[in-house]
């Protein structure tokens, strides 16, 4: 526990310290080049800008136990209540993701698993690993020439305004939805494609297929138990992956969630929204690769 408040702390000062190397701040932001240097001075200490950085982290890391989170620099709005009416498209948005991304791991590790049975001498393919590498604006860009351009199947934007719900109209979740889910699920294909491959290969499943075994049994028996502990932990690296590729995805489409509320936050020098939203990402990934190496070191007993 120890190590993982450092960690949160590192980032916390990381991120703050990023912030404050940008060029400007809210004050520029809220000047918009008509307020003169006196005005954005006056601007700057109203905002407690004019403080030392030290103290300023220091007020933003304890307003993270306080009710509201702190203030948005922008609105003044309660940072929890700016972040609370944009999360449940996020988690909308990341859910459905990561259930398409499970979905195409799913097939990508069968068609491994049969090509690996028919030519058991060869090296894993290769088609996993390039789709992944593949930089996600790249995949937006390509899904939104085909379904939009050229096939006229779905709106360029989602155009979802903060706080709608997205469900109301399932199709502007499609675009978003593919272009977190193609690189996750490729990755995740490409780390356990191997495994799957040699739990096939193994001696044991080897002779269960000669006795004639069916093959669903086989899978359940011999090749599920192998894949179990790997399978834990490229879940938590997907969920990870999801988490991070919302804020693309979002401003990309015009999705109003949280991750383009984190992009519009950054670009408005917004520090006390922009920290909430990355520690609580930092959070977030770091509890689920600590809950997946916990059950898969009690699994591997």
């Amino acid at each position: 526990m120890l190590r993982a408040a450092l960690l949160l702390l590192a980032v916390s000062a990381t991120v703050f310290a990023a912030g404050e190397a940008l060029p400007g701040d809210a004050a520029d932001t809220l000047g918009g080049g008509r307020v003169t240097p006196t005005g954005l001075d006056e601007l700057r200490a109203r905002r407690g800008l004019t403080d030392p950085e030290w103290l300023r982290w220091l007020h933003t890391v304890g307003d993270l136990a306080g009710r509201d989170g702190g203030h948005s620099l922008l609105t003044g709005r309660p940072v929890y209540q700016v972040i609370g009416e944009r999360l449940p498209a996020t988690l909308i948005l990341a859910g459905l993701s990561l259930a398409c991304a499970a979905f195409g791991c799913l097939v990508g590790c069968l068609l491994t698993g049969r090509r690996a049975l028919r030519r058991p001498h060869t090296g894993p393919s290769g088609l996993a690993t390039a789709l992944a590498a593949v930089p996600q604006p790249v995949v937006a860009a390509g899904l939104t020439a085909l379904l939009t351009g050229g096939l006229a199947l779905l709106p360029p934007v989602s155009l979802l305004p903060p706080g709608g719900n997205p469900l109301t109209e399932p199709r502007i979740l499609i675009l978003p939805v593919l272009t977190i889910a193609l690189p996750t699920a490729a990755f995740a294909t490409a780390l356990l494609g191997g495994a799957v491959a040699d739990a096939l290969l193994a001696p044991h499943a080897v002779d269960a297929r000669l006795r004639g075994v069916p093959p669903g049994r086989i899978l359940r028996r011999h090749v599920a138990p192998a894949l179990a502990v790997p399978a834990l932990r490229v879940l938590a690296v997907a969920v990870s992956a999801t988490t991070a590729g919302t804020a693309l995805a979002e401003s990309t489409f015009g999705y109003a969630g949280a991750g383009e509320l984190l992009v519009t936050a950054v670009a408005t020098r917004d520090t006390p929204v922009v920290h909430l939203l990355a520690v609580g990402s930092a959070v977030v990934v770091s509890g689920i690769l600590l809950v997946a190496d916990l059950v898969a070191g009690r699994v591997d007993r």
